[in-house]
């Protein structure tokens, strides 16, 4: 079941990358991103009031809001510590590099969280799940190539270096995840709530000195309703994900590399809505890194 939960996690992530692309296109990317963590807090609080006002109708779901030991909250606070910074790199980098460019990278997140799996977790792969994870990397290479192509040099572009940036810490929280839900036993909306509440708190201090300050900032800001969009969609996307983590039989590798496919919707349709170059010569190392998804599920 965990394995189909990963899935529906994929297909709303991926509808997640496109409203991000359209969000953050000319805008500053702090606003954006404390309107997205805004609309996701808004989305969960329905569940933090009513686990407040009649946690009875909520908890036959596991939809409720639990109450936490201080510890935890501040464990929680490290989580929204970790992605905010993977956020904002992977924003200032989506926002100068195509998508086409910056999903396949992203897609090598399952290689860190693979050994994060192995040396943390103990967690054992099969030579097809070896074999896998390395085409995935193989095809990221590939796609180097044809970055030069879109004037991208990937030895020299800083924002090369802020999308991996990103998904090292991006890889570094999922490993965290399974740390919060397994072992400290949070159900998902508490960590989802939570989460939301400290990152948005973090950003609003961080635009407290680089944006409100600033009226030619504030005025050049476009609010679109893509913005709202991703928070919703993201929080949807944690939903099944979390909820897939809980199963104790659920591998953290695997799960990684299930939420890959969401490049299919990413690259294919984003780069037909986008109009992004080289997107046939970019369909070979898609298949790659599809294949390389295929054979770690099929293992």
């Amino acid at each position: 079941m965990w394995m189909y939960l990963g899935l529906l996690a994929a297909l709303f992530l991926g509808l997640h990358n496109l409203c991000k692309k359209h969000a953050v296109k000319g805008n500053e990317v702090f606003p954006v991103l404390f309107g997205t963590t805004l609309a996701g807090l808004l989305w969960v609080s329905p569940l933090f009031v009513t686990s407040k006002i009649a946690p009875e109708i909520l908890a036959p779901y596991g939809l409720q809001i639990s109450e936490l030991p201080l510890k935890t909250h501040g464990l929680i606070a490290i989580k929204s510590l970790i992605m905010m910074s993977s956020w904002i790199l992977a924003y200032q980098a989506l926002k100068h590099l195509p998508i086409t460019i910056v999903t396949p990278i992203r897609s090598a997140g399952p290689f860190f969280t693979f050994i994060g799996a192995i040396l943390i977790y103990n967690e054992q792969p099969t030579a097809l799940q070896w074999l896998g994870f390395f085409m995935i990397i193989g095809s990221v290479i590939g796609y180097s190539q044809i970055g030069k192509k879109e004037g991208i040099n990937f030895t020299r572009n800083k924002w090369i270096f802020a999308i991996i940036g990103a998904t090292f810490l991006g890889a570094s929280s999922g490993l965290y995840d399974k740390f919060l839900i397994q072992q400290l036993q949070l159900n998902p909306p508490t960590l989802q709530f939570w989460f939301c509440t400290y990152t948005t708190l973090f950003l609003l201090i961080v635009l407290a000195f680089t944006w409100f300050p600033y009226h030619e900032k504030r005025a050049a800001f476009t609010f679109r309703w893509t913005i709202p969009a991703v928070g919703i969609l993201l929080q949807t996307a944690d939903y099944f994900y979390f909820k897939a983590l809980q199963d104790p039989e659920a591998l953290i590798m695997l799960l990684s590399a299930i939420k890959r496919s969401q490049i299919l919707i990413a690259v294919v349709i984003g780069g037909l809505l986008f109009k992004e170059q080289n997107k046939r010569k970019k369909l070979l190392p898609l298949a790659g890194i599809t294949l390389g998804v295929f054979l770690i599920l099929y293992s």
